[in-house]
C-alpha cells in the first residue's frame, strides 16, 4: 500500500483537483484500489466528489474515537475509488477532545491507516503547514508537492521545502515530486520557475505538466471527475498521463 500526501504552502494551487484527478485516474484506468482522502476543512474534495460534507462524518469522529475508520469511508460512483469525507471539525480538531491532551496527536492518523488494504491511499491536505499537514506527512509514506508558475506559488516551495525537512528528519517519507498547473508553454518565466524548483527539489519537477482547461471547473459543478464529463479535454489527457507518471515515481 502507497500512501502519498498531496500539500502546497498556498491556495490556488490546483491541488484539490490533483488529488481527485489523479485518484480517480488511478481507479479508472490503472485498476487500482484507491482511497482518497479530504483532510481539508474547506472540504472542496468532498464537494467534488458530489458529497455534501454537513452530512457525513470526517476523520476527525474517528482521531477523536467516536466513530470507527470503516463507517466513514464513503463508496464513490467509480469502481474502485473510495473516499473519507471532510467536514468543518477537522479544522480545529487537534485543540479538542482527547488529541488536545496528547503530546504525540500527530502520529494517530499514522497508526488509524495502517489497517487498511488499499493500493493506493491520497491526502489531501490543507494549503498551509498546520497539524493536519504535519499529521498527513507523517502517515505518509510519500509526498506530492503542487505549485503553479507564478512568483508566490513557487517562492512558497522554500518554506514548504524547509517544513518538510524538519517532518522527515522525524519520520522519514520520500518526495515523489513537484506537480505544476495552469501551465502554459509558452509562458516567459517558466524556466525561472523550474529552476526555483530544480534548487528546493533537485529532479523532482514531474515532467507531465496540467494544462490551464476551464473543463476542470465545469467538471467540479457536476461533482465529477473531468474523466466522466469531458474525457477528451486537455486536463483529461495532462491528469492521465500525470497518473501514469506518478506509478512509475511509485514502483
Amino acid at each position: 500500500m502507497s500512501t502519498v500526501a498531496i500539500s502546497s504552502f498556498k491556495g490556488g494551487t490546483a491541488k484539490t483537483s490533483t488529488a481527485l484527478h489523479i485518484g480517480a485516474a488511478l481507479s479508472m484506468f490503472h485498476k487500482k484500489k484507491t482511497l482518497l482522502i479530504d483532510f481539508d476543512a474547506q472540504a472542496n474534495l468532498t464537494t467534488g466528489l458530489g458529497f455534501d460534507p454537513d452530512e457525513n462524518d470526517s476523520l476527525a469522529s474517528v482521531l477523536q474515537g467516536k466513530r470507527q475508520l470503516n463507517e466513514v469511508i464513503l463508496k464513490t460512483e467509480i469502481p474502485n475509488l473510495d473516499l473519507i469525507p471532510a467536514d468543518t471539525w477537522l479544522e480545529r480538531v487537534e485543540v479538542t477532545g482527547t488529541l488536545a491532551a496528547d503530546r504525540y496527536s500527530h502520529e494517530k492518523l499514522k497508526d488509524i491507516l495502517k489497517p487498511l488494504t488499499y493500493d493506493v491511499i491520497i491526502i489531501d491536505t490543507p494549503p498551509s503547514l498546520c497539524w493536519l499537514t504535519e499529521s498527513a506527512l507523517i502517515a505518509a509514506g510519500h509526498a506530492l508537492i503542487c505549485a503553479t508558475p507564478e512568483f508566490y506559488s513557487v517562492k512558497g516551495l522554500e518554506r514548504l521545502g524547509q517544513f518538510m525537512g524538519s517532518i522527515s528528519q522525524r519520520h522519514p517519507f520520500n518526495i515523489l515530486g513537484v506537480i505544476l498547473s495552469f501551465w502554459n508553454s509558452r509562458g516567459k518565466s517558466n524556466q525561472a520557475f523550474l529552476d526555483v524548483i530544480e534548487r528546493t527539489f533537485p529532479n523532482k519537477a514531474f515532467q507531465n505538466k496540467v494544462r490551464r482547461d476551464i473543463s476542470v471547473s465545469e467538471a467540479s459543478i457536476y461533482g465529477k471527475p473531468v474523466f466522466q464529463t469531458d474525457p477528451d479535454s486537455r486536463a483529461g489527457d495532462d491528469y492521465r498521463a500525470l497518473a501514469k507518471e506518478l506509478l512509475q515515481r511509485l514502483k
